[in-house]
């Protein structure tokens, strides 16, 4: 029939606007990691006319737009959100914990025993030298000093390492929030359609979060519906349906943190949480030994006091008070009173006999000198294979999102053909239509 070319030629520009319009969206979005190409599928329109009684003919009609297709792989996805957990749990950690070596480094705790032993050491030469006396009190005030600044600084690392959890439980509460309203609406979203398509983005988006954070095992539903449980002991759901369970947590005494979701008590398995978790649980074991450090120095020097006698001759008192790093300090009120003589020495005794004995178990093997030596030389090591373990990672992590961009991401090459070849589609259509005005025109034309 006549009127089929115009048909013909409607139907190739409303494909071709309508690809066109993808084809900008997807150049538009081409630097946009949450956004997945779309294309619009296209079929024959066929036309049926009748002639006569009984008699049919099917003619082709022209291009029928058919539904927007979103570029996506179920595996290529879980591959990059399981990389991007591990990832973001070793860098946790290692962050973490790169920030408590570089607090204890710079508290200078291994060198204050070392240059107080030194002190003492000089003081064995020449017992009775005030200037010595003084220094090795004044060594033994600068130890107890960097005892507490390791103290403080460990525990400003792990406020910090608190505080950043806080406020990632606080993010992941929302992302668990929008997939249960992106569930919501996919529900009842079109098959299809761009909405739909832009549905769908969103709920990667968000699960790519969740994920960041902690483990997640995710069933994609036939309606596109996304269910999350969080990996851990034990496994717990966090987003059902339109359903989510919050997210709570609370620090323990020791500075360890402790989850709770939807009621259930729960330990992270793998994301960023669960690196927090595991440097929290390091740090405490370092100010643990670091408390336990500081209890053998006071334990060790007042055990040495209480063996001798001072420089008058007197029974030797305390040198140094407090329980642990954070409260350690001087409490000698004199130089005078180093008990360096053994007990029973007259007063004026330069026998150093009770001070060599300190020396000895100052400087020992499982003395604290040691015993500091090996704790920073463990966070070190601790923190080197973390850090080696995170490069490795990371390479793994950067290849599945590479892989995930060739699953799913823009090629704007192939974009610009496309946007070429379509808009000599849009015009070649224009060009039909006008041919078939101009023909009838013509042919109204005819006397």
């Amino acid at each position: 029939m006549p009127s089929a070319i115009f048909t013909i030629g409607r139907s190739g520009l409303t494909a071709s606007r309508l690809s066109l319009e993808l084809t900008a969206q997807n150049i538009a979005n081409a630097a946009n990691p949450d956004y997945s190409r779309r294309t619009l599928t296209q079929s024959e329109l066929v036309m049926t006319g009748n002639i006569g009684i009984g008699a049919s003919a099917d003619s082709l009609g022209g291009i029928r737009p058919g539904v927007v297709v979103r570029a996506e792989s179920a595996l290529v996805q879980r591959q990059a959100r399981d990389t991007s957990s591990a990832l973001a749990a070793a860098e946790a950690e290692f962050f973490a914990l790169r920030e408590a070596e570089s607090a204890l480094e710079a508290s200078g705790v291994f060198t204050g025993l070392v240059e107080f032993e030194a002190a003492l050491t000089r003081l064995e030469g020449n017992p009775l030298e005030p200037a010595l006396r003084l220094s090795a009190l004044e060594s033994a005030r600068q130890m107890a000093g960097n005892f507490r600044v390791a103290d403080s600084t460990l525990a400003n690392a792990r406020r910090l390492v608190q505080d950043e959890a806080a406020a990632e439980v606080l993010t992941v509460n929302e992302l668990a929030a929008e997939l249960a309203e992106v569930n919501r609406d996919l529900v009842a979203a079109r098959e299809g359609t761009a909405g739909r398509a832009a549905l769908l983005d969103a709920r990667d988006k968000a699960l790519r979060g969740l994920a960041e954070q902690f483990g997640i095992a995710t069933v994609i539903n036939a309606n596109g519906t996304a269910d999350v449980s969080l990996d851990g002991a034990p496994p717990v759901a966090l987003v059902t349906g339109g359903v989510t369970a919050n997210v709570d947590l609370s620090v323990n005494p020791d500075g360890t943190l402790a989850f709770d979701v939807g009621g259930t008590a729960f330990a992270p398995a793998g994301g960023a949480m669960a690196g927090r978790a595991s440097a929290l649980s390091d740090i405490a074991g370092l100010q643990a030994g670091l408390d336990s450090l500081a209890q053998s120095v006071i334990g060790i020097a007042n055990a040495a006091q209480a063996a001798g006698v001072d420089s008058a001759g007197n029974p030797g008192q305390p040198l140094l008070g407090g329980t642990g790093a954070a409260d350690i300090d001087v409490a000698l009120a004199s130089a005078s009173g180093l008990a360096t003589a053994p007990a029973g020495a007259p007063a004026g005794s330069r026998d150093t006999s009770n001070l060599a004995a300190l020396l000895a178990t100052l400087g020992a093997e499982t003395g604290p000198a040691s015993q500091a030596d090996a704790l920073l030389l463990s966070l070190s090591s601790r923190v080197a294979a973390l850090d080696t373990r995170r490069e490795g990672l990371g390479v793994v992590a950067a290849s599945a999102e590479a892989e995930l961009l060739r699953e799913t991401g823009v090629d704007l090459d192939t974009e610009a053909a496309n946007l070429v070849r379509l808009q000599q589609a849009f015009e070649a259509n224009s060009r039909v239509i006008q041919v078939a005005t101009e023909l009838f025109d013509t042919l109204l034309g005819l006397r």
